[in-house]
């Protein structure tokens, strides 16, 4: 007759089958995407040119890649954005910002622009107009800095254009480093990458 040890050994619980607790790259992945997200917020108290943030980028980057979490990849850039205000401070037109970040994750969630260089360049391109256009459409409309009327949104578009060249600049770089770091991750540790059906 078998002892209770030597059936136990033969026919293990469902829990011993389980193993430990998932520490696999994958798993690690939520974690680095909230790492990234928050040191590119930080990097907006840190000296910089008007306009040189990674705001954009930041957006772009959660909403690609919480794809299946995709109010986890609008509201987590929105989040750091916002820890980040507490220290730098509120505008008036703050709330167009935040709108725009949410806009631009939900775009990145349905374009994926980490899947090729193509749509990786046409989404930060298309990040940094669609927020030059909305923040400033929002002084224009909010502020009293321009008249009410067509030559006065003209006048505020013009005023503004010297700043979209360190808008898109800076978009672009802080993407292309965001991308290209989480590229090296992904090179090191294949496991971090996702497959459609993960998607």
């Amino acid at each position: 007759m078998l002892s209770d040890k030597k059936v136990q050994n033969q026919y293990p619980s469902q829990a011993s089958t389980k193993g430990p607790a998932d520490h696999s790259p994958k798993a690690w992945r939520p974690w680095l995407v909230l790492g990234f997200v928050l040191g590119a917020a930080f990097l907006r108290l840190l000296p910089h040119p008007p306009n040189f943030t990674p705001i954009a980028a930041m957006a772009l980057f959660a909403g690609s890649m919480m794809r299946r979490s995709p109010w986890v990849g609008v509201a987590l850039p929105i989040a750091a954005l916002f820890l980040s205000d507490l220290f730098i401070g509120f505008h008036e037109t703050a709330w167009v910002v935040y709108l725009a970040m949410a806009i631009i994750g939900a775009f990145a969630i349905r374009w994926q622009p980490q899947s090729s260089a193509g749509r990786w360049a046409t989404g930060t391109i298309t990040g940094s107009l669609f927020f030059f256009v909305t923040t400033n459409f929002a002084v224009w409309l909010q502020t009293g800095m321009y008249e009410k009327s067509f030559a006065g949104l003209v006048s505020c578009f013009v005023a503004a254009l010297p700043f979209l060249d360190n808008t898109v600049v800076g978009d672009f770089f802080f993407s292309a480093s965001i991308f290209g770091i989480w590229k090296v991750l992904e090179m090191t540790w294949p496991q971090l990458q996702t497959s459609e059906a993960d998607a």
